[in-house]
């Protein structure tokens, strides 16, 4: 007597509980895959734009650098929009006030802000992908248990059960953690591999935060109140 243990053919024959767990987690893969693709796209050209960032940068021109984000004309992302937030800031203290020590407390705030709002940006939707690491295993076990316990229960009117009878049930109820385990294991290894690259993407910020304020609290210090623009 043959048995039909075929992935498509159990997935079918599985009952409606095990089936819609199957689903759910079918729709989880396919968001978090879809949601890895894009944070990794996202975290390789903000790396790729700090890279270009930071050959301007390391001249130490604040007048040039000023210049480069003055003229970029696309949205500003990154440690150039992070730059752009302390520059700002700073030339309107300047105008407003004169004291050197309310001016570097602007644009330290300032470069905070921006600081977090970029961090926030990289960090998007990443918990979403720990989650998933976290709950997919727990939904196919549920979809294994309830599967295994269905399969047991129809054999409660049978005198003389055999494996091949029980076989296919609990096939059908394994897949539901398999799936589970298929939306967990990239989920879990993209959180930890896309955190640990925000992580250094904001140290860098914050790297170049710290010598920008540098330069400008010299700037500050040397400068008088009727000078140009910086």
């Amino acid at each position: 007597m043959g048995t039909d243990l075929s992935i498509m053919k159990l997935i079918t024959d599985a009952s409606m509980v095990v089936q819609l767990v199957m689903l759910i987690l079918l729709f989880i893969s396919i968001s978090s895959w879809a949601l890895i693709f894009q944070r990794r796209s996202t975290l390789k050209k903000s790396r790729s734009d700090l890279v270009k960032f930071n050959q301007i940068y390391q001249q130490g021109d604040l007048n040039r650098l000023y210049d480069y984000l003055a003229q970029k004309r696309e949205t500003l992302m990154g440690m150039e929009n992070i730059i752009k937030s302390g520059f700002k800031e700073y030339l309107k203290a300047k105008k407003q006030v004169h004291a050197p020590a309310v001016i570097l407390q602007s644009v330290e705030r300032a470069l905070r802000v921006a600081l977090n709002r970029e961090e926030q940006y990289l960090s998007h939707s990443l918990s979403f992908l720990g989650s998933v690491g976290s709950i997919s295993v727990y939904i196919g076990l549920f979809g294994t248990v309830w599967g295994i316990m269905s399969a047991f229960g129809a054999l409660a009117s049978i005198q003389q059960a055999t494996l091949a009878m029980v076989a296919p049930g609990i096939s059908e109820a394994l897949i539901a953690t398999a799936l589970g385990l298929f939306a967990a294991i990239p989920a879990v290894f993209a959180y930890h591999r896309f955190t640990h690259a925000v992580n250094d993407l904001v140290q860098h910020y914050d790297n170049l935060s710290e010598e920008f304020y540098g330069l400008l609290e010299q700037r500050v210090f040397q400068s008088k109140p009727d000078e140009g623009q910086l």
